[in-house]
Parts: structure tokens; sequence; C-alpha cells
């Protein structure tokens, strides 16, 4: 099960622009904990500490356990990959298949960033 809501909707209240969006963020979900890569073919995990809420037919208490493991997984050293800005720098990621994890660590500089979503087809 994910959702938004916790995190851009009804339940923060106060925020504002882009990001208070209320009315938009009721995209409750259920998918496939592991999903099989459009493209690649290849298995993936589709979960994410941002959004994930818990199992579906399991209580978030229930899911606790095995969705920390699978973050703890899904966070090995072996597959990340830390992007070293530099002016001109420009990244890509398909969220099919990777998270995406700002550090701060830019502090005292500008961080601009411009997001775009491909529409894609449904993931199995």
């Amino acid at each position: 099960m994910h959702s938004s809501r916790h995190v851009f909707g009804a339940e923060r209240p106060g925020l504002k622009g882009r990001i208070g969006n209320p009315e938009l963020a009721t995209q409750d979900a259920i998918h496939p904990v592991v999903i099989t890569h459009p493209d690649s073919g290849k298995p993936a995990l589709y979960v994410n500490p941002g959004f994930t809420l818990r199992f579906d037919g399991w209580t978030a208490e229930e899911s606790r356990p095995l969705l920390r493991y699978l973050y703890q997984h899904a966070a090995r050293p072996e597959f990340t990959c830390r992007l070293r800005w530099r002016n001109g720098s420009l990244a890509f990621w398909d969220n099919r298949s990777t998270w995406h994890y700002a550090l701060n660590d830019y502090q005292g500089q500008r961080r601009l960033m411009h997001r775009i979503t491909i529409e894609g087809g449904p993931l199995h």
C-alpha cells in the first residue's frame, strides 16, 4: 500500500504551493512489492520508505519488520551510486528501479532542480 497523503496531502496542514496539494494527494495504490522492469525484464523492488505504508492485508505493525529488511537490502553500498555534482551536471534516474535520496551536502549553495515525469505503462 503506497500513499502520498502523509507527504503532500491533508495530513500535512500548512503546506503551501506545489507541495501543499491535499486535493491531489489522493493516489493511494496497491501494487506488487517486486515488479518486472518493463524495459530490462529484471526484477526490481518497488517499495520505498517515503511512500510505502504497509503490505496489503497486513497492518502497519506487521509490515514494519519486513519493510525495514527490504529497505536495508536496497540501500546496501553495492546497489548505490553517489553523484559528485559539478557545474553543468545532469542526472536522470528511473523511478521504476531506483531510489533518489538527496543528501543536503551543499550548504550555502543553490540547488536547482527540474522534475519531469514520463508517462509509462502499468507495472507488473
